[in-house]
């Protein structure tokens, strides 16, 4: 699993969402959320950035830097 994959799934489940909780949040479907977890998709810059602010995180820990 990619860094990024691993790291929303963490978040997410830190934050207590479902994945279809985090989706509605972000106006995207619960597959989405889904293939960004497993790696088979990313999410774009935006997407990123509102997703940060959900988890309250930066964007470059979301992106798994240190």
């Amino acid at each position: 699993m990619n860094h990024l994959g691993a790291n929303i799934k963490s978040f997410r489940k830190n934050k207590g969402f479902t994945q279809e909780e985090l989706a509605i949040r972000l106006h995207v479907t619960r597959q989405t959320i889904s293939k960004w977890e497993k790696g088979l998709s990313v999410p774009d810059a935006a997407l990123l950035s509102d997703m940060a602010e959900i988890f309250e995180v930066s964007v470059s820990e979301l992106l798994g830097e240190k």
